[in-house]
């Protein structure tokens, strides 16, 4: 998902206070280019993180499914999508205990450091078979250091960034638009030069080159850290004391976590576990979406409405079990979700004149955690299946010469560059005619220009096969599309959630977004895993006919939904 202010973790994603705190704005009154001079030292610490990200993200998924011959696992589809998916989606989920260290324990200023730290190690671990240590411990462990330091990076970085600007406004929302232009860059050259040493050279000089990416990020950090002044620095209230506990707790739990991971992948990969990595991450998604019911179910209705829903999905499991198999938790959560939205609607019909508004913005907010989460489910093919679609069935030949399929990565990012500002121009002239579209609207917008871009890949994976390529432009059109797509959804998504949320529960429901994206990105990896049973042009077929519907029901339900909100603009 690139970058774009809300598709990254937003300013002050562990407490959406912190960003509005009173500091003093880094560099003691210095310039960049009109901003607080500690924006440079975040733009340049970003765009190296982004680059070692998106670096690596490029060859993923096709080091997985190498041959060993050829210096990768030889996993099939099914296994290398189901790591992808858990992969990414963990980077946000761990973006929310991130954001909480850097509230009560760190703060944002060390947590960027620390984390930056631990994603350079990261992917070194990942590089370290080149000289000889065993292949799948490192990458395994290489890639949990990633998401680890990543879920401590990111939130906190554009935390820093919206405190440079004590006074907000205007300035303030310009200071993002450059930092985010730094993230855009990063994810543009990460793919170009990561892409080539991993496909052209050895994966793993790709994965080294990542991580000097991050190195250099870190360096220009210190280096530039005067220019931050007060910004970053640890201000919770507490006491010192009670900062150290809360550091023992911390330590305390992610050491219980830690050990209880690696007991169940030692039980399931020594097989007293008979779970595959695809039934994993499959529960793994089905669990994100119960609690989220769960959650707004107690919100809306009471504990007692939330415990009954937790028992309807243990009875549904139980039952589907004997008759489905396999895809019992597919029935199961799918007749929790839609018992749960019938209730809904009930619950707007019969109490029409006593529910709250505040309510009744929850319920809009669900809609939209609905949404985002069936956008990302699509758009995050980007890595997985569509980075395959370019490597074994794209002609990338050009003048005798063969393009690495993971440079196809970096023209999301480019096309964000160049249409970030034509959309947002776009937005003022809407809104000045009075025509701007409503959130709901944009949400369906956002799926249909993603369904689009299915189509046409389809279209162009149907002209494959027998020894014939697609053109790159296929991809290249798809991904425009998608990017329309995201320049629709994306922006208002976070902003929408904020003006939605209950005052006392704004960084609960940001929460809520980033568990939106980290789903999304989860069953990205799902659907991408059924290559491996299904030709190319039926899976984009298959997935550009959900969203496609997704985003026409979406519309449909845009004027009620545009009601549920009240005056939210």
């Amino acid at each position: 998902m690139t970058k774009d202010p809300t598709t990254e973790l937003a300013p002050g994603a562990g407490n959406p206070q912190a960003a509005a705190g009173p500091v003093s704005p880094g560099g003691g009154g210095r310039q960049w280019f009109g901003h607080p001079a500690g924006l440079s030292t975040l733009f340049f610490t970003e765009l190296w993180e982004r680059f070692s990200y998106y670096g690596m993200r490029g060859i993923l998924i096709l080091y997985m499914a190498a041959a060993v011959a050829e210096g990768g696992l030889d996993f099939s589809d099914g296994k290398a999508a189901a790591i992808y998916g858990m992969y990414t989606g963990f980077v946000y989920l761990l973006a929310l205990p991130g954001g909480w260290v850097a509230d009560n324990i760190w703060g944002q200023r060390k947590s960027v450091f620390v984390g930056g730290c631990v994603i350079a190690a990261g992917h070194f671990t990942m590089a370290l078979p080149m000289l000889g240590l065993p292949e799948q411990p490192m990458f395994f462990s290489g890639l949990i250091l990633i998401v680890v330091g990543t879920g401590l990076l990111k939130p906190n970085v554009s935390t820093i960034v919206g405190e440079l600007y004590p006074e907000g406004g205007a300035r303030r929302d310009a200071g993002f638009s450059v930092f985010y232009m730094g993230i855009n860059l990063g994810a543009f050259f990460g793919p170009l030069i990561c892409g080539w040493l991993g496909e052209n050279v050895n994966w793993h000089w790709g994965f080294s080159a990542a991580g000097f990416g991050m190195v250099l990020g870190l360096i220009q950090y210190k280096l530039g850290e005067r220019n931050l002044g007060e910004a970053g620095l640890l201000s919770s209230g507490d006491s010192p004391e009670i900062v150290s506990a809360k550091a023992r707790n911390f330590y305390l739990v992610s050491a219980v976590a830690a050990g209880l991971a690696v007991v169940f992948a030692f039980l399931a990969t020594s097989g007293v576990i008979a779970l595959s990595l695809q039934t994993v991450a499959t529960w793994l998604g089905y669990s994100i979406l119960l609690l989220v019911i769960l959650f707004f179910a107690y919100l809306i209705m009471g504990v007692a409405w939330a415990a009954g829903f937790a028992v309807l999905f243990g009875i549904a499991v139980a039952y589907f079990n004997g008759t489905a198999g396999e895809l019992a938790g597919q029935y199961a959560i799918a007749v929790t979700l839609g018992v749960f939205i019938v209730a809904n609607l009930i619950l707007l019909g019969a109490q029409r004149g006593v529910i709250t508004m505040e309510k009744r913005r929850l319920m809009v907010i669900f809609w939209l955690f609905l949404l985002a989460a069936l956008f990302w489910s699509g758009f995050e093919q980007a890595g997985s299946s569509l980075n395959l679609f370019a490597e074994r069935e794209t002609d990338r030949m050009m003048f005798g010469w063969e393009m690495p399929a993971s440079w196809l990565q970096s023209i999301n990012p480019l096309f964000i560059i160049t249409l970030a500002p034509v959309f947002g121009a776009l937005w003022i002239w809407l809104a000045r005619r009075n025509a701007n579209p409503s959130i709901p609207v944009k949400f369906a917008l956002g799926l249909l220009g993603l369904a689009a871009g299915f189509f046409v890949i389809s279209w162009g994976a149907a002209n494959t096969g027998e020894g014939a390529l697609a053109a790159p432009v296929w991809l290249i059109v798809t991904y425009f599309l998608h990017t329309c797509g995201e320049l629709c959804l994306s922006p208002v998504g976070l902003s929408s959630i904020t003006k939605l949320a209950p005052r006392d529960r704004v960084g609960q429901m940001m929460g809520i977004w980033f568990i939106a994206a980290a789903l999304g990105n989860l069953i990205a990896g799902l659907l991408a895993g059924q290559l491996e049973n299904l030709e190319s042009q039926a899976l984009f077929a298959q997935v550009a006919m959900i969203v496609g519907i997704g985003g026409l029901v979406a519309l449909l339900l845009s004027p009620f939904v545009r009601k549920l909100m009240g005056n939210v603009e």
